[in-house]
């Protein structure tokens, strides 16, 4: 089964130095992706709503490989606000080492909520819970110690 790691970036420069960290790792460049939000949306028909387009692929690519639906709001908002997004595939040892390096270059930590709202750090959200000490939701294996690459398995 493939699993993928992810980790959203507020800074977008910083995925470069991630992605050469996890191509000198020996991930093959074919298995890592990097996503900003375009800086232009084309349109391509009179009820194109390219923007909107771009978010439901990006979430049903997330949830597809295991994000919940919070959690994958929570990652297009991170785009929305200027951030960017790593993905690396691949054997379970290679995907926990590039979690490893997204982490140790600044991806940040996506927390689910009990509410129908993401949780961003750095965002008050009033009325909400963070769940948090979770093992594992949704297909997605919350690591020891914090850190925000996520691992899905799909």
């Amino acid at each position: 089964m493939p699993k993928t790691v992810v980790g959203l970036f507020e800074d977008p420069r910083a995925i470069d130095a991630a992605v050469d960290e996890l191509e000198a790792l020996g991930f093959p460049r074919q298995e890592v992706r990097t996503m900003k939000e375009p800086a232009s949306f084309d349109v391509t028909g009179v009820m194109s709503f390219p923007r909107l387009d771009f978010e439901a692929d990006l979430s049903r690519e997330l949830t597809r490989i295991g994000a919940t639906i919070p959690e994958a709001e929570a990652y297009v908002e991170g785009l929305r606000r200027g951030g960017a997004l790593v993905f690396a595939t691949g054997a379970d040892d290679d995907v926990e080492a590039a979690g490893v390096i997204l982490n140790r270059r600044g991806a940040v930590e996506i927390e689910e909520v009990t509410g129908s709202e993401p949780q961003l750090p750095g965002v008050a959200h009033q009325n909400m819970t963070p769940m948090r000490n979770s093992a594992v939701l949704a297909g997605r294996v919350r690591q020891p110690g914090g850190g925000g690459a996520c691992f899905f398995v799909w």
